[in-house]
């Protein structure tokens, strides 16, 4: 009788390891569903916004009259002609003032509103609404608001009927610019309308400031008020004050609603978006000059907004501040 050993039997070969396969329908199927989302808002950026911004600059390079498709190439004839053009050069020059003037106003009574609202312990969210509620107001109905209604130039004013109490006569707003009243009644309505929207900025800056440093520099025997808020709340806020400043700078040079509805076809007192309507949409139809304008104006912008940067350290690390 045969024995039968298990050297005698095959073994059987080791199972190889199964390797794990990607999962490509998922990925695909995520690839696929940002395009399907994305794609959209790509493509209506490209056509609203970018199109039009390479047209303008094409067109700036051309003698566009009454046409959106010249053909004569004259250089840059436009920019020179832009630069040289008293109305548009004096409209830099004035709105330069004007943000040097509205910037830091804005800056100053957003950062009040907030820090009185953000000291309050009851009805926070109440004036916090109050405040923030003008920025949902449209530009052209305040404007209304403030030139028919406050600032109308007649008795029935409210501005004026405050002024009669005291005795002063009537003063007529918007029709002379010599003295330019038209400044007050420009500046109050764009204080009115966004000095609540970056009260919310600066709102939510103070929040997020750790109350351990406020204990520290107690501690260390710093006064409540303003010594705190010097070295303390202010430093804290350096970031969203660059920010906030960055964005009233762009807003003050792209003012155009409340000066086209209060100061209607009025000379003077126009902004460079206002000046550029009516050299592009004027009689002249001039296309060329207001693209060669809008893109003097958009470099300028960029200039201002990046020097500005450069002086309150936007962009910069912590460790390099």
């Amino acid at each position: 009788m045969s024995t039968t050993t298990t050297r005698d039997l095959a073994s059987p070969a080791p199972a190889k390891p199964s390797k794990a396969k990607p999962r490509r329908g998922l990925r695909a199927s995520s690839t696929f569903n940002f395009w399907l989302f994305s794609a959209p808002f790509l493509i209506g950026l490209a056509i609203f916004v970018y199109v039009p911004i390479g047209w303008s600059v094409y067109l700036s390079f051309f003698d566009a009259r009454f046409t959106v498709t010249p053909s004569k190439f004259i250089g840059f004839d436009n920019y020179h002609f832009m630069l040289t053009n008293d109305d548009f050069v004096g409209s830099l020059g004035t709105f330069t003032v004007f943000a040097a003037f509205i910037v830091p106003t804005t800056w100053a009574l957003s950062l009040g509103l907030a820090l009185l609202v953000n000291r309050l312990r009851f009805m926070r969210a109440f004036f916090r609404s109050v405040f923030f509620l003008p920025t949902a107001c449209s530009y052209v109905a305040a404007s209304l608001i403030w030139k028919m209604s406050i600032f109308n130039g007649v008795r029935f004013g409210l501005a004026n009927t405050v002024l009669g109490w005291f005795g002063i006569d009537n003063i007529a707003w918007l029709i002379t610019p010599d003295p330019p009243w038209y400044w007050l009644v420009i500046v109050t309505a764009r204080l009115w309308l966004q000095s609540g929207f970056y009260m919310i900025l600066f709102l939510a800056a103070l929040q997020n400031i750790p109350q351990e440093l406020y204990e520290a520099a107690a501690i260390d025997g710093a006064k409540p008020g303003w010594q705190t808020f010097r070295h303390i709340t202010l430093p804290q806020l350096r970031a969203t004050s660059t920010a906030v400043i960055l964005l009233l700078l762009v807003a003050a040079y792209q003012a155009f609603d409340e000066f086209f509805n209060l100061l209607s076809k009025t000379t003077w007192g126009r902004p460079p978006l206002v000046e550029l309507y009516y050299r592009a949409l004027g009689e002249n139809q001039d296309y060329g000059a207001g693209s060669a304008g809008a893109v003097i104006l958009t470099v300028l912008i960029c200039v201002v907004t990046l020097f500005q940067g450069k002086i309150m350290g936007f962009g910069r690390g912590e460790e390099s501040k």
